[in-house]
């Protein structure tokens, strides 16, 4: 406790000042009391540098967690670390479950239960589970939406009723909707305005009119969504994905976006579950420029990692204009700074968003180019031209081996990767639940053609037959993911871009080369961005090294080809 409460104490009066610091007392009291009551084990420093994350809906996955246990001997043997659950948590499913409305109870629908099973035991199926994950080495993360709830959750509920109710000041409520008029809106071509009428006065929304914001200037909501936090690490949970992280503090006036008190909130969040259990993962989900997002590790005091966003569309942009130049460019030092010693990248090429290209971190000319090359049909497109709404296997073209090129670029740079669920066998777009969920929602978002349920039988019928477009998929990037977890450089070394020249010294830039370096390690990358095949001179590096296996002073890269050679 005495080690907790001055850094507590100063960063609640940096939100707060002198003001209810009776609560935060309580609060001291309250966590001190669960770490000397569980008795936590700290988790190993900077595990998720190692690891390879897998990103999945449960009930989408395999029904629910009964049937994703069934499936963790399958994860394991792909190579996979690290399960980020996308939502679980009580939902209306407006959202895909990020309208939450219940912060400390999983969909019983998920844990295989009726709607009346009692919270003891819907938390000793999810306990359950969680203990056969890590008796195979596969460590937890799910995601909590700290900016915003359900409409239906009880505090907005409660909220709504009158501008008495102790709740009121959980969320934004005003007369009128002049205030954070400089708010973009984010889905914007869908929502119309951050601000929706409820009776006589209105409510602010960041994303959909159903997902009404937390009000953070009310510091009981900083202290419940902290408790929330530790409900599930007391349960078990490895780490938490804060969706939807810079909007947390809102200032009229500004955009309301990454402002100086979100990050206040931030370390106040981080300081709680390091004191409980250090080493719980904070990853951050900032749709934001690198120079933004690396704020989010603070000097190592806020997140431990965060999801780099603008590599993205530019390892599309690279492969449709057979260039290095965009992932040479976006890692630069101008534009992604070094982060602090500690924190990690986590990158990705598909997730359960569409591809995104907000102008936040996507040039104007860069969105237009990445939509007019891969937005290949009009349902495809999300906001108004922001976004592709389309699977990974489906943007290559359903081409192995542009699907396995993409993945040896987003294995081998920087960071953390995660595989969204099904692309690991070139899984395509599902059009029946997309539009089963416009039913269910009544919105068009085109999002939902990347999600939708695996048929396993049919899966494991195409895997067997190694002729299948399936089956060749999965041999390759199942051999990459193996490959990577054999050396430590890829998740915590530096990275050296390398020149690749034809046989008369000629720089060919549709060849992304580069060395990954971590102590005794040191693998050269090479991929052919191009259809082409083609004659390069054997990289110095190589033939310098001694340890050249080739023959000559040559080597042929095929087209789309990629090679990971350790020297």
């Amino acid at each position: 406790m005495n080690t907790i409460k001055p850094v507590l104490n100063a960063i609640w009066n940096q939100l707060y000042g002198e003001n209810h610091l009776e609560l935060l007392e309580s609060f001291i009291t309250e966590i001190s009391g669960l770490k000397e009551r569980v008795h936590f084990k700290d988790q190993e420093k900077e595990w998720y540098k190692d690891a390879i994350v897998y990103s999945l809906y449960v009930d989408l996955f395999n029904k629910d967690f009964r049937g994703l246990e069934d499936k963790l001997d399958y994860i394991a043997e792909l190579g996979v670390n690290c399960l980020w659950l996308l939502p679980i948590l009580d939902s209306p499913m407006k959202d895909a479950g990020f309208d939450m409305r219940d912060y400390r109870k999983i969909r019983p629908g998920l844990l295989g239960l009726d709607e009346n099973a009692g919270k003891d035991q819907q938390h000793e199926v999810f306990r359950s589970f969680l203990e056969k994950a890590h008796e195979r080495g596969i460590r937890i993360i799910f995601d909590i939406a700290i900016n915003h709830t359900s409409d239906k959750h009880p505090w907005f509920l409660e909220s709504r009723k009158s501008k008495d109710n102790p709740y009121r000041d959980f969320y934004i409520w005003n007369k009128d909707t002049d205030k954070y008029q400089d708010a973009r809106i984010i889905f914007y071509g869908i929502e119309e305005s951050n601000w929706k009428k409820d009776g006589e006065e209105y409510f602010f929304h960041r994303f959909f009119d159903f997902q009404p914001d937390l009000n953070y200037r009310n510091p009981e909501v900083l202290l419940d969504m902290s408790r929330n936090l530790l409900f599930w690490l007391e349960q078990g949970a490895d780490g938490f994905r804060a969706d939807a992280i810079p909007y947390l503090w809102k200032e009229d006036g500004t955009a309301c976006e990454n402002l100086l008190q979100t990050h206040t909130i931030i370390k106040f969040f981080r300081a709680v579950l390091d004191y409980v259990r250090a080493n719980t993962l904070l990853l951050a989900e900032a749709c934001q420029q690198p120079i933004e997002v690396v704020k989010y590790f603070g000097d190592g005091d806020e997140c431990h990692a965060g999801y780099h966003f603008p590599l993205m569309p530019q390892m599309f942009k690279a492969l449709a204009a057979e260039s290095r130049d965009p992932v040479v460019h976006i890692l630069s030092k101008d534009v992604t700074p070094d982060i602090p010693e500690g924190t990690q990248w986590f990158t990705f090429l598909r997730l359960h968003d569409e591809l995104s290209l907000e102008l936040v971190y996507v040039s104007e000319e860069d969105r237009k180019y990445i939509h007019d090359n891969y937005c290949k049909k009009p349902e495809w497109d999300f906001r108004l031209g922001q976004g592709i709404s389309a699977r990974l296997a489906e943007l290559m073209d359903r081409d192995p081996r542009k699907i396995g090129l993409i993945f040896s670029i987003m294995l081998t740079l920087p960071g953390t990767p995660v595989i969204y669920y099904g692309d690991e066998f070139g899984r395509l777009n599902d059009e029946n639940y997309y539009r089963e969920q416009i039913r269910l929602t009544g919105k068009d978002d085109t999002r939902f053609l990347v999600r939708g349920r695996i048929d396993w039988k049919e899966v494991e019928n195409q895997l067997q037959n190694p002729d299948s477009f399936e089956a060749k998929v999965y041999q390759r990037i199942s051999k990459l993911i193996r490959m990577r977890r054999q050396y430590k450089c890829f998740g915590r070394g530096d990275i050296q871009f390398i020149t690749v020249t034809d046989m008369e010294g000629i720089q060919l830039n549709n060849v992304l080369g580069y060395i990954r370096k971590y102590q005794n390690e040191q693998v050269l990358i090479l991929n052919n961005l191009s259809d082409e095949d083609i004659t390069i001179q054997i990289p110095e590096c190589l033939a310098t090294s001694g340890e050249n296996n080739t023959e000559g002073k040559s080597m042929e890269l095929k087209g789309y080809e990629y090679r990971w050679i350790p020297f």
